[in-house]
């Protein structure tokens, strides 16, 4: 996996564990399963982009922060 990946699993895992949701709340507001977002933090598989986008609204995060455009 790319530097770029490596960023977003990163992000999404500390935004995750900040956003005070459960790995289960966050996967029905998402709309997937709560392993799937597991496995999003802990293996080669990425969202797609209508899921990342739905993920960056649940945890009320910047897709451009989870992305490595911007550090904030």
């Amino acid at each position: 996996m790319n530097e770029t990946g490596q960023i977003i699993k990163q992000r999404l895992r500390e935004e995750i564990r900040n956003s005070g949701l459960t790995t289960a709340e966050i996967a029905r507001r998402v709309g997937v399963s709560p392993e799937m977002i597991t496995q999003y933090t802990t293996t080669k598989k990425l969202p797609k982009p209508d899921t990342f986008a739905a993920l960056c609204k649940a945890l009320d995060v910047s897709a451009d922060y989870i992305l490595g455009i911007k550090d904030y």
